[in-house]
């Protein structure tokens, strides 16, 4: 029991404070009907729903089958590296960086494993990471604060891909260039030599007696085993847009996503992070109960001052990116600076954004003496990346 509980709470650390914070403000601000409009219903919706098709996808094996086809093509070791960053930067944009780690930085030691490449697992677990943290950082749909902050600030989708894409293309050059530096031509031939079928079963079931993944306990190997969902789940994933650009009622697709992973994948819906809606609702409460307290609403709002972009920022290095959102933006209607400094809140610490602690976990488990080089190469890197962009906020301002 008391391993139990030490479990959830490192994996839960925000819910938990968010769910202390939440109580702490019921007894300053007893429940009434305020409450009612104090939870953004429609963020919520769009994120369950929109983690549950992503799940969905991840269960019939379709990111690790692109992977594959892609690494088909690759003949070098820096081949290798650009394949592995652009799957994460690439999908972060439409699944989220947290999905995007957890799908391809296992597969990713799995491939280097294969390729002889296991000493650069630390480097381009490392680059991975920041991939897709500045790939999320484009779209409404790459994180899920940017999802909040689109619903609350009401600006529709190409505008507000538009206010992060300078941020995105300067860090995906600087990747590039990083990735030709640290890496050479050194030829591997591994993967031309395979197709993309033996390179899923290499990565994900390399020992038949053992449990195997769901993906290919439900379709096999490959996501073209998958039917009927592969084409489901890719109408469903486009009415999710739709709904986040305000061009479809919200009810629709709450009925029709449901009901149809009632019917197609009741598993998914045990798979789903469920943490991660309720950490925004407890916040939701907190926000709402202590925006009605003068004192400290105007202490809140005078601290965020006239630098929303460099409070969030700083902020985010210390309690992560999704609370800063849910805090800052109660006492802040600054909607551009906020969605820019959130996003670049993103790098810089490993807890700057939750989803980079993806990447850790997985190179700690591998590799766990390779726990130190992967914090002091990460910070190096993030602090690089977080420079350069931050600077380039104040050239485009």
């Amino acid at each position: 029991m008391r391993r139990w509980l030490l479990e959830v709470f490192k994996s839960e650390t925000i819910l938990i404070v968010a769910t202390v914070l939440a109580i702490i403000s019921c007894f300053i601000m007893p429940p009434d009907a305020e409450y009612g409009g104090y939870v953004h219903s429609k963020t919520i919706a769009q994120l369950v729903c929109l983690m549950l098709v992503v799940c969905g996808f991840q269960r019939i094996g379709v990111f690790r089958m692109i992977g594959s086809r892609l690494l088909r093509m690759v003949r070098t070791q820096r081949g290798v590296v650009l394949v592995l960053v652009s799957l994460t930067y690439f999908s972060a944009m439409l699944i989220t960086n947290d999905v995007a780690l957890v799908t391809f930085i296992p597969f990713a030691i799995s491939v280097l494993t294969m390729a002889g490449m296991e000493s650069s697992a630390v480097l381009v677990a490392t680059l991975m990471t920041v991939g897709a943290n500045v790939g999320s950082m484009l779209t409404p749909v790459g994180n899920a604060h940017n999802l909040y902050l689109k619903a609350l600030s009401g600006i529709p989708t190409w505008p507000f891909i538009g206010i992060m894409a300078p941020y995105s293309a300067v860090a995906a050059v600087l990747l590039i260039v990083v990735i030709s530096i640290a890496f050479g031509n050194k030829p591997v031939s591994r993967f031309s030599e395979l197709n993309s079928e033996d390179i899923e079963r290499g990565v994900l079931a390399p020992q038949p007696d053992r449990p195997q993944p769901d993906e290919i306990r439900l379709t096999g190997y490959g996501a073209g085993h998958g039917g009927w969902r592969v084409w489901v789940y890719a109408v469903l994933f486009l009415l999710c847009l739709l709904v986040v650009s305000d061009l479809v009622p919200i009810w629709v697709m709450c009925v029709v996503v449901f009901g149809v992973f009632l019917f197609a994948d009741r598993k998914a819906f045990k798979k789903v992070d469920w943490g991660l809606p309720l950490t925004f609702i407890m916040f939701f409460i907190f926000i709402g109960n202590m925006k009605r307290v003068p004192a400290f609403y105007s202490l809140a709002a005078s601290l965020v001052g006239g630098h929303p972009l460099e409070v969030a920022v700083a902020s985010s290095q210390v309690i992560s990116n999704v609370p800063t959102t849910i805090l800052l933006s109660g006492f802040c209607n600054d909607w551009r600076h906020l969605i820019i400094g959130t996003n670049l809140g993103g790098m810089g610490t490993l807890i700057a954004s939750m989803a980079s602690l993806v990447s850790y976990k997985n190179v700690a488990r591998q590799y766990p003496d390779k726990k130190g080089r992967y914090l002091a190469v990460y910070t190096a890197v993030n602090v690089l990346f977080l420079v350069v962009l931050v600077s380039l906020s104040w050239i485009i301002d």
